[in-house]
């Protein structure tokens, strides 16, 4: 009965972020009329405002994110042409990003490093667990060796959700919320809404690194049987 409990609370723990990080994200994007700017307008600005060199805003249908290649901060249509809070506070934790990048951060620069690793990685993966079983009835060691390969590509996709929570936090509570509050750009009751969409977006990378961790943690117990 205990262990029933622990797995509902695990995948409540994993299921309910994403589920309050849409709820949060629609209530608060409703068009504002007394904005006086898009999200993609609030990027631009506060761009400009920073002085970040060569960093341009562009549309994407791939999700929000900040791309550190092309210096480029990308939002999704919703975000770059409405005038919500959502668009507004999202764009500002992009730009975040792209303010770690200009000021060369430490924890930011390690994270590209590992998702650089981690791509590579998981193209191995995927190879290795497909040989461990056809290895093993031939080298049985040689198919451990694969197998702890695949564990070990999956360990680095861990340290990236690890490295990347830190990296998001900071562009969230030590980028986005003072630029917003600093600037006057919202009043006290939409930046009491802001930091709760940040914090629910929050939420969601800490699902990821628990998943991410559950993940390698299985493998590593077949491991030991193997």
């Amino acid at each position: 009965m205990l262990m029933i409990v622990g797995v509902v609370l695990l995948l409540l723990a994993l299921i309910l972020p994403g589920v309050w990080v849409r709820h949060v994200l629609v209530r608060h994007s409703s068009a504002r009329v007394d904005f006086p700017g898009t999200g993609g307008d609030m990027a631009r600005h506060l761009v400009n405002k920073l002085q970040l060199a060569n960093v341009v805003v562009e549309a994407t249908e791939q999700g929000d994110h900040y791309d550190p290649q092309q210096r480029a901060v990308r939002l999704t249509a919703d975000k770059l042409d409405g005038k919500s809070l959502t668009a507004v506070v999202v764009a500002a934790h992009e730009v975040g990003h792209a303010w770690q990048h200009q000021r060369g951060e430490r924890m930011f620069y390690w994270r590209q490093g590992l998702v650089t690793l981690a791509i590579w990685m998981q193209r191995l993966a995927p190879v290795a667990l497909l040989l461990s079983p056809l290895l093993l009835a031939v080298q049985p060691g040689l198919s451990r060796w694969t197998l702890l390969a695949a564990v070990l590509a999956m360990s680095i996709n861990a340290l990236v959700q690890l490295v990347t929570l830190p990296v998001e936090l900071d562009a969230s509570f030590n980028k986005a919320l003072p630029l917003l509050q600093q600037g006057q750009y919202l009043d006290q009751q939409d930046m009491v809404a802001a930091r709760q969409i940040l914090k629910a977006a929050a939420l969601t990378y800490v699902a990821g690194s628990l998943a991410s961790l559950l993940n390698v943690w299985r493998w590593l117990r077949f491991l030991r049987r193997w």
